[in-house]
């Protein structure tokens, strides 16, 4: 297991590498998610996928670690066991305000139907998640498709599409400088000035873009339309 010193305010050692490697499976979906192109993250279900994808979205996100330690417990019959959680969100330190300070988040995902039919028997390794985490200076979350798949997922996943596209670089630069100089702007609005008449279409495409890499964002919950207000991030 690896660690390094992080610069996150809970000042402790931070695993870097998975303390448990994901078997292949014919019966679950797994894979590895390419982390903005420098890593690799192992999942072994659709819902963990899709958890990856908004977390990569996330600017405030420094990275994930998956299977990233190993937790004791007793299980309900007595016997002494262990538990390895699917992540550990790490945040940066020097990012929007609201993750200024944000802990590491460790990570249990499961589909709501499981947990709810098994959450008895779980109990005992979730509650020493819990433990574990404090002890650590983190938190303990358990993710299911109401956490994960919701708008934001929809949004991000639409923009995924736009993220690689090659636009020339200039257009971008005025487009990001003059909603810098407004503080925000809606959708429409940079459409209109930057893009008019017949170069509408591939304006579309571009304000997409920029927002899809992230030069500029927006409230990426909320349904993303004409009247969507876009600014620059902190980091642009």
């Amino acid at each position: 297991m690896g660690f390094d010193l992080s610069g996150n305010n809970c000042d402790r050692l931070l695993p870097t590498t998975p303390v448990r490697v994901i078997p292949r499976s014919k019966r679950n979906v797994t894979g590895f998610w390419s982390w903005r192109g420098r890593q690799s993250i192992q999942y072994e279900s659709p819902l963990e996928r899709d958890f990856l994808t908004r977390q990569e979205f996330a600017i405030g996100v420094e990275t994930v670690i998956s299977q990233p330690c190993r937790v004791p417990f007793i299980t309900l019959s007595g016997r002494q066991s262990h538990y390895t959680p699917d992540f550990l969100v790490i945040y940066k330190t020097n990012s929007a305000a609201e993750y200024l300070g944000a802990m590491p988040m460790l990570v249990e995902v499961k589909p709501e139907a499981e947990w709810r039919e098994n959450w008895r028997e779980w109990l005992p390794k979730w509650k020493a998640a819990r433990r574990y985490a404090i002890s650590q200076g983190w938190s303990f979350r358990i993710m299911d498709e109401s956490r994960i798949r919701t708008q934001a997922l929809t949004n991000i996943q639409f923009l995924r599409r736009y993220r690689n596209s090659t636009f020339p670089t200039a257009e971008g630069d005025q487009v990001v400088a003059s909603v810098r100089e407004l503080g925000s702007a809606t959708f429409d609005y940079l459409l209109a000035k930057h893009f008019p008449g017949i170069y509408a279409a591939e304006g579309v495409a571009h304000l997409w873009s920029l927002l899809g890499s992230r030069r500029l964002d927006c409230d990426i919950f909320l349904p993303l339309c004409g009247e969507t207000e876009l600014w620059v991030p902190d980091e642009a």
